[in-house]
């Protein structure tokens, strides 16, 4: 980890988790996303459009998210996206996910105090 940032591994496999999370808070578009991912962690999270956009798709495509085009105030329309009923549910489940995982991570990498 270099300069405070996640490896990009890391990150993808965060990527729908970190989405929902900031949709939780209401709709936005693709460059809003990301720009809430990196002010919520502080910079330590950068989605970039190659990681952004596929998992965008994806999570549409299985229910979690809708979109719609909207009217912007400055330059081409935008792709909106808000977490669905279905989407509630998927992160949740990732969320408890997460949980377990960073407990584990905790057991495993703190000093034994034997």
């Amino acid at each position: 980890m270099r300069d405070g940032r996640i490896r990009g591994q890391l990150l993808k496999g965060t990527t729908p988790l970190l989405i929902l999370s900031v949709l939780r808070d209401g709709e936005l578009y693709g460059y809003e996303i990301a720009q809430r991912i990196r002010e919520k962690s502080g910079g330590a999270f950068n989605p970039g459009e190659g990681s952004l956009y596929p998992a965008l798709h994806s999570l549409e495509s299985e229910g979690a998210l809708q979109a719609k085009w909207g009217e912007s105030d400055k330059g081409p329309r935008r792709r909106y996206y808000q977490i669905t009923p279905a989407g509630q549910k998927l992160l949740a489940a990732h969320e408890a996910e997460w949980a377990t995982f960073t407990a584990g991570m905790i057991g495993v990498t703190e000093p034994s105090h034997d």
